[in-house]
């Protein structure tokens, strides 16, 4: 096949020679968008079998059709298909084929669409299916929370504000509120997938068409909803791609600050958790080292995704309806972000999973800082029946005495605790060690560990319908 000629012939009359070199290498996508192959032979296929229910091809072209398209979808697989730059992209690509294998039956098919519809509903049924695939990845990611947080539901840990202690919590607790940050992407993949089940195959350039063909037929088959209600939206939105984007960028967010407490909590002067050798690695020069790699790169390829949202965003700010070829620039962001957030949700999975907890170390760090302070605040209020702010103010005073005396709150005798104010009692004990602090916390989404075993159980029942 003459691949100039295929190409002027794709384009139509209207031109009378080929591309520029300079244009032909800016202009074609095939090196990218060659992913859609599958969704767009798809498309093709369902666009097919709707014509020739219509009318608007005979059974018996709609018969070669399918048969050169189901030959192609095979030679790609089995790496026998030849992708050409000069035919632009996968659609191109495939038509060219087709006609190759079918002859002048293959010419019908691109009746009644355009690239414009075709590359839109090939492009959000692989969104479509990447969504699906992200939130796989997210229920096992949460699920490998889950167990951590069961086991560890009563393991001591401090709690941070400012990265300094401020209350004692658990682990089981503290891995919770990343199964809530991790719920709510999930929740943004379902509702994203909601939002863009909608076919656009059918709205032609921009227009629509003036054959008499049935949007709903192709919309069902592809598996869709329903097909979009206006043909210019319908070509012109990417929506779909700067929200799958979104939720890469606020995901990989959320995996980042997972990351730097790692990397944190894997330290030496922390040392809280302990890697395993499958997600770490060695020093080439310092033979005792054991570093984090798998989290700090986890870390830097947010900054890559949201690179991503931010250059889409950026495409799509100034553009009229309906179709430019601008939106061109959509595909590689989304793939490399998909990638992306694939290779992270899985590698996060796997350090969570392996990674075991050194509860002593926890535990010592739990009661530094002064971490029961606000307990003993509490316990003025409820007890003595101080107003907080008094409380509060007593409560300094213990803290400066136990700095001074270089212990614990737990250890300063009853006498010294009295003459701070005479309503404390040897009770005040009760709530200064840091497990009777955290079993103190049983308000709901509390920090007790038979609170924390509730919200597992009732994430693990809402995990089973995400």
């Amino acid at each position: 096949m003459n691949d100039k000629k295929a190409s002027n012939q794709m384009w139509g009359g209207r031109f009378a020679s080929g591309p520029a070199a300079v244009m032909e290498a800016i202009n074609a996508s095939i090196s990218f968008d060659r992913k859609l192959y599958a969704q767009d032979i798809r498309g093709s296929l369902a666009h097919s079998e709707m014509l020739a229910e219509t009318g608007i091809i005979s059974a018996e072209d709609q018969q070669k059709i399918a048969h050169g398209l189901n030959t192609i979808l095979k030679e790609i697989e089995d790496g026998d298909f030849t992708f050409s730059t000069r035919l632009e992209d996968i659609h191109m690509n495939v038509e060219a084929r087709l006609a190759e294998l079918i002859g002048p039956a293959a010419g019908r098919l691109h009746t009644a669409r355009s690239r414009n519809d075709q590359v839109a509903v090939d492009f959000r049924l692989w969104v479509k299916e990447e969504l699906q695939r992200t939130a796989g990845a997210l229920k096992r990611l949460i699920s490998a929370f889950l167990d951590k947080a069961e086991a560890h539901a009563a393991t001591v840990m401090p709690g941070f504000t400012h990265l300094q202690a401020a209350q004692p919590v658990t682990f089981g607790h503290h891995a919770m509120a990343y199964v809530e940050m991790f719920g709510r992407d999930l929740s943004r993949v379902r509702d994203a997938i909601g939002r863009m089940d909608e076919s656009p195959l059918g709205a032609a350039a921009l227009a629509g068409t003036g054959f008499p063909i049935d949007r709903h037929h192709t919309a069902r088959a592809l598996g869709f909803r329903e097909p979009t209600r206006n043909s210019l939206d319908s070509v012109s939105d990417r929506d779909f791609a700067l929200e799958f984007l979104s939720i890469a960028a606020i995901a990989s967010t959320h995996l980042s600050r997972l990351a730097e407490e790692i990397v944190i909590w894997s330290t030496p002067q922390f040392g809280f958790v302990r890697l395993s050798d499958s997600f770490s690695t060695g020093s080439s020069i310092m033979p005792q080292k054991k570093n984090p790699d798998a989290a700090e790169l986890i870390r830097a390829k947010t900054g890559r995704v949201n690179g991503h949202l931010m250059g889409l965003l950026t495409v799509m700010k100034g553009l009229p309806l309906s179709y430019s070829k601008d939106m061109q620039e959509d595909k590689e962001a989304v793939f490399d972000a998909a990638e992306t957030l694939e290779l992270s949700l899985a590698a996060m999975t796997g350090m969570v999973s392996d990674m075991t907890l050194n509860e002593a170390a926890m535990k010592r760090a739990a009661g530094a800082g002064y971490s029961t302070a606000t307990d003993l605040a509490d316990w003025l209020v409820r007890e003595a029946g101080l107003p907080f702010r008094e409380a509060h103010h007593v409560t300094g005073r213990a803290v400066a005495l136990a700095e001074a005396r270089r212990i614990g709150l737990e250890k300063l005798p009853l006498e010294e605790l009295k003459a701070l104010h005479a309503g404390i009692t040897d009770d005040v004990y009760s709530v200064l060690s840091v497990q009777n602090s955290v079993k103190s916390r049983k308000s709901f989404g509390g920090t007790a560990p038979q609170e924390v075993r509730k919200q597992v159980r009732y994430w693990r029942k809402r995990l089973k319908n995400a």
